[in-house]
């Protein structure tokens, strides 16, 4: 059987094809036994695959900007997206069903000090036709640290992945009031990737064919029991909580069944961080994106 290894860069269930593409069986059909880790604090998983201790990880295709800028060939090809749509929820202290961004000028907000998820956050407030400078931002570290600050009785809102919000309202400390992802609309937020040189293997190829197989299974499934397949990568999350994201995931719309990561997502992209003011220039698809193998 082929051997792989999957990184990923953040693991949440906003990723979860990636995760079931595992936890449902498909790559084993397809004679692939995978084994998954996380990249350490403050490394991404693109150093996993540049010292081949991974061939796939989760990233997104902006990782590429950078080096792109720089000047250099990107180590990674993102072939197949996870996620068309920003998955973040914002979560308050109370309900709150008409909810407002403006709520948000003059707010104490936990969220990222930087990086694709700032960057975003900052896009769906420009969109939401707020002031992002009048919010009072606050950037306690990664997302356990955001996620305990919250529960500590920091901020009024708190930017998240799910199952973090799910969990926070099942513990009965917070309560969602909004998602970023209807505000920016479908784009390439997130990804699959590997080498080049992977990518022209036969084990690539079945990869690809179990991921496209998971993508379909991910839409016509119901929650719950994509929930209890997923579950043991979730230990300390209240099963409820997780049927919960899942399926605000599947209603938000961001696992479209398509692997292959379309240049019009990708414009979008290209407009968040033209905002955000660290955008050199609007690269040609084919030096961050790649067909999928199979």
């Amino acid at each position: 059987m082929e051997k792989i290894e999957i990184q990923f860069t953040l693991f949440s269930a906003f990723y979860a094809p990636l995760i079931a593409v595992m936890g449902a069986g498909f790559l084993k059909e397809e004679g692939i036994e995978a084994s998954w880790s996380v990249s350490p604090p403050g490394l991404s998983a693109i150093k996993a695959l540049e010292d081949g201790t991974a061939q796939v990880i989760q990233t997104a295709p902006s990782q590429a900007f950078g080096e792109l800028a720089a000047g250099k060939t990107p180590s990674a090809v993102h072939f197949a997206q996870i996620n068309e749509m920003d998955g973040f929820f914002l979560t308050g202290r109370a309900p709150d069903p008409g909810f407002d961004w403006k709520k948000l000028e003059g707010a104490d907000v936990i969220t990222f000090g930087g990086g694709q998820p700032r960057a975003m956050f900052e896009y769906a407030c420009h969109k939401a036709g707020i002031d992002f400078s009048k919010v009072n931002v606050l950037t306690p570290g990664g997302v356990a640290a955001m996620d305990q600050a919250f529960r500590d009785g920091e901020g009024a809102y708190v930017q998240q992945q799910g199952p973090y919000p799910q969990q926070l309202e099942a513990d009965g400390i917070g309560h969602i009031v909004a998602q970023s992802g209807p505000l920016i609309g479908p784009n390439a937020f997130s990804s699959v990737a590997a080498t080049r040189e992977w990518l022209t293997t036969d084990a690539a190829k079945a990869f690809t064919r179990a991921y496209a197989r998971t993508r379909v299974w991910m839409n016509e499934t119901p929650a719950d029991e994509i929930a209890s397949c997923l579950q043991s990568y979730f230990p300390e999350t209240d099963p409820a909580a997780l049927t919960a994201c899942i399926a605000s995931y599947q209603k938000l719309g961001c696992w479209t069944p398509h692997v292959e990561i379309t240049p019009e997502a990708l414009d979008v992209v290209y407009d968040v961080f033209d905002h955000f003011g660290t955008l050199k220039e609007r690269y040609p698809w084919d030096k961050v994106c790649a067909a999928p193998p199979a």
